[in-house]
């Protein structure tokens, strides 16, 4: 997508990066503030709050409300204004910007959208560990919301097998208690049990947790549905609190 005019009616579909305001990008902010309408999960809202304009119309809505968020703000941009639509982390990892395109498609639409990357929660829980991804990996969520359980284990299985780092999104919520459980028992199949693991919540955000565990006794750590867990593959260690995934360097270089 070209970047827009400023005077064009547009949706923004921003990226808020993990929370905390010095690490989302100043183009985020820019269409924020410049946006007639900022639309998002109140969650979402709230950690922006402070740098949306008195004057802007703000529409904010629950969870599990992502089609009628999106269709809203799609209107909204219709109408001629130029709206803002809030994501945690990326917008395009696990987010609305894909939904977005899809709304667009169905219905034709003419809205311009563009959108605004942001840090990613495993880019963000990554930091707060040291360098767990610094070889090939691969994100899975194990929500069963809209993808069938039975496809979720076949990826877990596939990376577990094929030695890449996992980064997990979406492991556990209060109805969902098991998916964590058959994800650790896959990798168990797979790796060592003392394979390091990385549980970290609120990603630079007050709230924010980390916590160094393995394989076999990652499942004794607080994991919720805020939490990303990162697995590391056969090489990955820890030194001095931090998480490593080594690229190969030594070998290469001899360091």
């Amino acid at each position: 997508m070209q970047q827009s005019d400023s005077r064009e009616a547009t949706l923004y579909v921003v990226g808020l990066g993990p929370g905390a305001h010095d690490l989302m990008a100043p183009r985020a902010t820019t269409a924020i503030r410049n946006a007639d309408v900022v639309v998002g999960y109140r969650t979402y809202l709230e950690l922006v709050e402070d740098i949306i304009p008195e004057t802007t119309e703000i529409l904010s809505s629950s969870m599990m409300q992502e089609i009628d968020r999106c269709r809203k703000a799609l209107e909204i941009a219709e109408s001629g204004k130029k709206v803002a639509l809030v994501c945690g982390g990326d917008p395009g990892i696990y987010a609305m910007a894909g939904l977005i395109f899809e709304l667009a498609k169905a219905e034709d639409s003419a809205v311009r959208i563009e959108v605004i990357p942001g840090i990613a929660a495993v880019n963000g829980c990554a930091a707060v560990l040291g360098a767990p991804l610094m070889h090939d990996f691969a994100a899975i969520s194990l929500s069963d919301l809209m993808t069938p359980w039975e496809v979720i284990e076949r990826r877990l299985q596939a990376a577990a097998e094929a030695d890449f780092v996992v980064a997990i999104y979406n492991p556990k919520s209060k109805k969902r208690t098991s998916q964590i459980v058959r994800a650790r028992e896959i990798f168990l199949e797979h790796r060592d049990p003392g394979t390091p693991v990385g549980i970290v919540q609120g990603a630079s955000r007050d709230n924010q947790t980390v916590c160094l565990s393995t394989l076999e006794n990652m499942l004794n750590e607080h994991i919720g549905m805020q939490t990303t867990v990162i697995i590391g593959n056969s090489q990955t260690y820890v030194w001095k609190d931090a998480m490593v995934t080594p690229r190969g360097y030594s070998k290469k270089y001899g360091i």
